[in-house]
């Protein structure tokens, strides 16, 4: 009789474990099932005093790479800033890296602003093709804006866990931009 009262329930649980999967109400392994091991520090902007306090995790890879390229053509610094862990890392051009959440903040503090003011706002990135190998995306992208006159192209990995960018290795260096007069 013990037998049968620990099947049914595991029974019970597994069925509706399924029947949730189906209907895609299925609980994320990243949720509350496994702690992350990602932290979120505030972060303040240098340029505008926005803040951002909160991590906003996406569903996989491909939405986390969405995310990041809507917010960037947006110039939403909070955006950007809500999908880095203090764990982050962005790998640069000639062996430069900024590492953890503030000097993410900082890298995107000045690109967010609008060219008067020395920034790169207006700067609209377009995927043209991928490759994707688990939580990572390698993308060549092309950049086009008012101010440029040429578009600049260039290629980017994107290294996502948990519905979050935990690393990016790029080419973008702002001082190859050929801007107009």
């Amino acid at each position: 009789m013990s037998h049968r009262k620990t099947t049914i329930p595991a029974t019970i649980a597994a069925i509706a474990g399924v029947a949730m999967a189906l209907s895609g109400c299925a609980p994320s392994s990243s949720s509350a099932d496994t702690e992350s091991p990602y932290t979120v520090s505030s972060v303040t902007n240098s340029k505008t005093g926005d803040v951002s306090d909160a991590l906003v995790r996406e569903d996989g890879a491909d939405a986390v790479l969405a995310q990041h390229l809507k917010t960037l053509n947006e110039c939403d610094w909070a955006g950007l800033l809500a999908q880095y862990p203090d764990q982050a890392e962005i790998r640069l051009p000639l062996g430069a890296t900024a590492m953890g959440r503030e000097e993410i903040a900082e890298l995107f503090a000045g690109f967010v602003l609008p060219p008067a003011e020395g920034g790169l706002c207006g700067l609209t990135f377009k995927e043209e093709s991928r490759m994707v190998t688990g939580g990572t995306i390698a993308v060549q992208w092309v950049a086009d804006a008012d101010f440029l006159a040429e578009p600049y192209r260039g290629s980017d990995a994107y290294i996502t866990d948990d519905g979050l960018m935990v690393g990016m290795v790029t080419t973008f260096d702002g001082a190859e931009l050929k801007m107009k007069g």
